[in-house]
């Protein structure tokens, strides 16, 4: 049977291409014999229930233990009545005990007591009557809530001291984050600020993403079973893209061998990596799209405007830098600062967030093309400066993005360029003090520098300048431009402030500096 690359649901060996669940869980099974109960977090989408179900596979297939991976999500709908989420989920617990388990393995008809008591009750029967320690993995533990989840976590702390003759030997919780983070609507707290009352856990594991060995690893699963080569500069650029992120792992593989190059005897390269990085970004599919509708949550944007316009970020609470990290959006640089997870998701983040304002943009004609199809970069820029003295001040107002509203009116205006067939790419970090664009049409590559004059701040042209130039010469080019927005509170109106000229570098090279 033909397996496949999987970006829905979790991966069935028989059909799916998959990576064993111990390399990114090392030290899961040392926890399990020393009888601790645990958390495992980490972003949606990185392969935490394919993990869980290949472990207790692994675990009942050795002969001593029971496992199963159990989900809670049917008891959400009941987070203020405890009792009502226990009926819910007890019932869905035995359905996946059945068909997981065999029959000799499974618990016994479970007799519900009064509301409250029912889960520590039920796992009690069953690790009395089971002939294995029993090993218990709850997913979507954070999707209950309030009463509901205090009433489940304190059950499972009353249940702990009888492991495991009376109670499963070992329980991991499985969710998006640590259990201090479960919320708990009650006196105010949106949190619960504390691992009680699961303080029984041992230890809290994050499932790391794949490393560029285990992407490659994967993508020769596919080789093995079809002949199809990916060269290693494709697996290190699908590395270098996704820094491991598997969902995206997946998506880029797949897009190509079932879409852009179906022929087996086709060796995909790098730049098939490429052209399908640009696909998913411009379909946004789930995943990608789940994840930009969290741009408008107030402590999600308090940390990426920030980082779009490249300044510090200020007084912005522990939590919330924890929240963008635990949803995957953000990682914390080995050489120090917060920074966006990879590189499709910087790509996706202002992207999304110049929908409005491309839908506001008036009608173009591309003037910046020759008879050729080619880019002419001086029809670009005088089209630009047209469009910006007509229309860039009122569009600022159609992005909830204030601090970067001009440098999302700017890339809304050339995405109108690149939907001709070209890309834009963007760099931006904390501290930085600009945003960096890069524009491929054709053979024609330009390289852009945003930067923003700011009230009791210097005018920005010398270090822009410094700043273009060492841009430049990253993506080897010899000119670009230098735009720079007068974002003051007395600044001169757009008719007057609006100009352009030509500087060069230290290094020679010569640079547009455009005031807007």
């Amino acid at each position: 049977m033909r397996r496949w690359f999987n970006t829905t649901g979790h991966c069935q060996a028989d059909i799916h291409y998959m990576l064993s669940p111990s390399s990114r869980l090392p030290d899961l099974k040392q926890l399990i014999e020393q009888r601790n109960y645990f958390v495992i977090h980490a972003p949606r989408q990185t392969g935490k229930t394919t993990a869980m179900i290949s472990l207790a596979e692994e675990l009942t297939s050795s002969g001593r233990y029971a496992a199963v991976m159990v989900s809670v999500e049917v008891g959400s709908a009941y987070n203020n009545d405890p009792g009502a989420a226990e009926i819910a989920i007890l019932p869905t617990w035995r359905d996946t005990i059945e068909d997981t388990l065999p029959q000799d393995l499974q618990p016994p008809t479970w007799n519900y007591p009064e509301p409250g008591q029912r889960i520590r009750a039920s796992l009690r029967a069953w690790a009395q009557a089971c002939k294995r320690p029993i090993v218990l993995l709850i997913d979507e533990i954070d999707s209950l809530e309030n009463d509901a989840l205090i009433s489940f976590l304190r059950q499972l702390r009353e249940g702990y001291r009888g492991r495991p003759k009376n109670f499963p030997q070992s329980i991991g919780l499985i969710g998006l984050r640590d259990v201090r983070d479960y919320k708990y609507a009650s006196g105010g707290s949106k949190r619960l600020n504390t691992s009680s009352p699961f303080n029984i856990k041992v230890s809290s594991i994050t499932l790391r993403n794949f490393n560029a060995a285990e992407v490659a690893e994967l993508y020769q699963q596919h080789t093995d079973d079809t002949g199809q080569v990916f060269t290693s500069d494709a697996a290190a650029m699908a590395f270098d893209l996704t820094q491991g992120q598997p969902w995206l792992v997946n998506a880029l593989a797949k897009e190509i061998v079932e879409n852009m190059v179906k022929e087996t005897s086709v060796t995909i390269t790098h730049e098939h990596i490429l052209k399908a990085k640009e696909i998913l970004i411009a379909r946004k599919d789930t995943h990608l799209d789940s994840l930009a509708e969290r741009l408008q949550e107030p402590r999600v944007k308090a940390i990426i405007e920030p980082m779009l316009a490249g300044l510090e970020l200020g007084n912005v609470p522990s939590d919330d830098i924890q929240f963008v990290i635990d949803l995957g959006l953000c990682t914390i640089d080995p050489q120090g600062g917060l920074r966006i997870a990879n590189p499709i998701y910087r790509e996706i983040l202002p992207r999304v967030l110049t929908i409005t304002p491309m839908a506001s943009l008036p009608h173009i004609s591309p003037t910046w093309l020759t008879e050729e199809g080619e880019l002419n970069t001086e029809s670009l820029l005088k089209a630009f400066l047209k469009f910006w003295r007509q229309h860039g001040e009122p569009l600022l107002g159609t992005t909830g993005y204030h601090e970067v509203a001009p440098h999302l009116v700017l890339m809304a205006f050339l995405h109108r360029v690149v939907n001709g067939g070209g890309t834009l790419e963007r760099e931006y970090a904390i501290g930085n003090d600009r945003m960096d664009l890069c524009l491929r049409y054709g053979s024609t590559t330009l390289g852009i520098e945003l930067k923003v004059w700011r009230n009791k701040k210097g005018d920005p042209e010398e270090e822009g300048l410094e700043q273009i130039d060492s841009y430049l010469a990253r993506i080897e080019e010899n000119s670009g431009w230098l735009v720079i927005f007068d974002r003051r509170s007395k600044a001169p109106p757009i008719q007057e402030r609006l100009s352009t000229k030509t500087a060069t570098t230290k290094n020679g090279r010569h640079i547009a500096v455009v005031r807007a």
